[in-house]
């Protein structure tokens, strides 16, 4: 059965002519971005290191304030959510995932459900059934018992994204999810994904540096260049031959296999 929105839910977050500069004096690394992002789509967020990707990130998750511009949520400006409201609607897969604190990785992966905690109240049969779920699908649940200090880069990837699954919000926000894994998790994790959105009809925005796991995974892409959105829309219609060697500065060619008629991105070297 699907969710019913409440009355004053939008369904969409909507960035208005966002701008951004890490402190006065300095360049902007985000210029006038106009963008909105809809529910229930897996949205890849692409383009070349430096173009703003991370920083666009940082501005929806109140890590920064904006130089200009505004972010709405449900129709609402971000500013105005307080942090609880936030983690309940946000959940967030930073890019450095490498954790040092003393405790296990079962700890770390609760620590999502604290939305809906009160304060010293004891984990509930619910929370820990979320928990293990969200452990199951990014395949860290023989982890549980393990350090988090003691994680590999990849583990600890998996164990970030199995925090903000456990959150169980709305928007799943993740910046490289599968920078530090290897084929076969990158896959498993990217399936994961696309899963919460297709059966739990969560929205997901990733920024992804692989263009074909982009193309393969994601209904809708946002491709940046230089601090702006150069292109937006359905995947099959950014990821044109000239909307990426303009971007990525270098001539590709788009290949399609005979059977399944998936597209593959190549760069010419």
């Amino acid at each position: 059965m699907k969710r019913k929105w409440k009355p004053e839910e939008s369904g969409e977050m909507k960035i208005t002519e966002l701008s951004w500069k890490p402190s006065k004096g300095q360049a902007s690394i985000l210029k006038g971005i106009n963008c909105v992002f809809e529910r229930g789509n897996f949205y890849g967020i692409i383009g070349p290191n430096g173009s703003g990707k991370t920083s666009l990130l940082k501005n929806i998750m109140r890590f920064v304030e904006s130089t200009e511009g505004d972010i709405e949520l449900d129709s609402i400006d971000l500013r105005k959510y307080k942090r609880r409201e936030m983690a309940g609607k946000v959940s967030l897969v930073p890019q450095n995932t490498h954790m040092e604190a003393a405790f296990s990785v079962y700890d770390i992966v609760m620590m999502g459900r604290m939305p809906y905690q009160r304060r010293f109240e004891p984990d509930t049969e619910k929370d820990r059934e979320i928990v293990l779920e969200a452990m199951r699908l990014t395949d860290c649940i023989h982890l549980k018992e393990k350090e988090v200090s003691l994680l590999s880069g990849g583990e600890a990837q998996r164990v970030a994204a199995a925090r903000a699954i456990a959150q169980d919000t709305q928007w799943i926000i993740l910046d490289e999810p599968i920078s530090n894994l290897d084929v076969k998790h990158q896959a498993e994790m990217m399936n994961a994904l696309l899963y919460l959105k297709e059966k739990k009809e969560k929205t997901i925005i990733a920024v992804l540096h692989d263009i074909n796991i982009a193309a393969t995974y994601c209904s809708k892409i946002v491709m940046m260049k230089d601090g702006k959105i150069y292109s937006s829309g359905k995947t099959e219609e950014v990821l044109t031959k000239e909307n990426l060697s303009n971007v990525y500065e270098i001539a590709f060619e788009i290949l399609e296999n005979d059977e399944t008629k998936r597209k593959y991105y190549v760069p010419c070297l």
